[in-house]
């Protein structure tokens, strides 16, 4: 358990760490105006926090760093959202109140925000979801058990999914049923399939069908929607400003995994039930990613999941903007979604 001395510390170290880059020594801190302890005194107490595992020295002879177990105490226990200034914020509401006609510009211009006012790099998950809309739906027998159920979107696309049937539903009903969902859901936006089932037609399902719960959680799994999300990026490069990647081997196996889908996908799926989540160093899984932390928030519309936006950086990074910016952009985000799909 740290001191409150020792936690006074570590969150002035960790915050010039932040602004310096450079390893912080206890006769720089000795002489800040906020600091009443001896070098004597804070040389011994960063002492025992490196033998703790939340400091540690790039040079024997050098100052000390956070390492991750003391940037990961600190955005637990230390981190207080930053303020944003008054032009910020007045910034972001501007580019929110852009009329953006193309879904694509939006989630774009989403990236471009982030990395402009973090000068890291960011990246929006944007499905296309909004705009696919449910066109037709068949459904064709395998067996008594299995069916095969096809789904025709407005954008054209089709997609087969084999459904295990409940047992004891006729042939029959599930015609009606399939008749009931064209008539209730065409021209329905995919996110909305299961609300528009659970609220709008249950009721005219439990009239027509004997085992209407059980088809009803058939429907459920089913009509799920996984988008194929598009991937836009803010700031690619802005990672070659960073001190940590001056050296090219460094940061071209981190821009090459940032252009494979299968690792920005696990980089930004949501986790838990936090806000803000936060992976950093070593906690990401991949090898080119440890060097940087990953901080990563949703946006939705009606509390349902769209997508994701994400800042990446080196692992020092400036966390409390950053923790702010992603708080603000992705709930803007939201809104703006809803103010222009809610009519849907």
């Amino acid at each position: 358990m740290l001191t409150e001395r020792q936690l006074f510390l570590l969150k002035l170290l960790v915050n010039d760490y932040i602004k310096s880059a450079e390893p912080i020594g206890s006769r720089a801190i000795s002489k800040r105006d906020d600091v009443q302890f001896s070098s004597a005194t804070i040389r011994n107490e960063l002492a025992d926090m490196e033998e703790l595992g939340y400091l540690e020295k790039p040079h024997s002879s050098s100052g000390r760093v956070p390492s991750e177990k003391g940037y990961r105490y600190y955005v637990d226990h230390l981190l207080s959202p930053a303020m944003l200034s008054k032009q910020e914020m007045v910034d972001i509401k501007k580019a929110f109140r852009e009329q953006y006609y193309e879904l694509e510009k939006l989630i774009q211009g989403t990236a471009d925000i982030l990395s402009d006012f973090t000068n890291y790099t960011s990246i929006v998950l944007g499905p296309e979801v909004l705009e696919t809309k449910l066109k037709h739906i068949q459904m064709i027998s395998l067996s008594a058990e299995t069916s095969v159920l096809i789904i025709i979107t407005n954008t054209g696309h089709v997609e087969n999914r084999t459904v295990s049937l409940p047992k004891g539903i006729q042939p029959q009903e599930i015609e009606k049923l399939v008749n009931i969902l064209n008539v209730r859901l065409k021209g329905t936006p995919l996110y909305k399939i299961k609300f528009a089932i659970d609220r709008e037609i249950k009721d005219v399902l439990r009239q027509h069908l004997s085992q209407y719960q059980l088809a009803i959680k058939m429907l459920n799994e089913a009509l799920s929607y996984h988008p194929l999300d598009q991937i836009y990026y803010g700031g690619k490069t802005n990672m070659l400003a960073q001190p940590e990647f001056k050296d090219i081997d460094k940061v071209l196996p981190l821009l090459n995994a940032l252009e494979r889908k299968d690792i920005v996908y696990d980089l930004l799926k949501p986790i838990g039930d936090s806000r803000i989540h936060i992976k950093i160093g070593q906690e990401n899984d991949f090898n080119e990613i440890k060097n940087c932390s990953v901080l990563t928030a949703s946006y939705s519309i009606g509390g349902e999941h769209l997508g994701t936006v994400a800042v990446i950086g080196p692992t020092r990074m400036t966390y409390p903007k950053v923790v702010t910016l992603l708080d603000i952009v992705s709930r803007s985000l939201s809104k703006s979604l809803t103010e222009r799909y809610q009519g849907y």
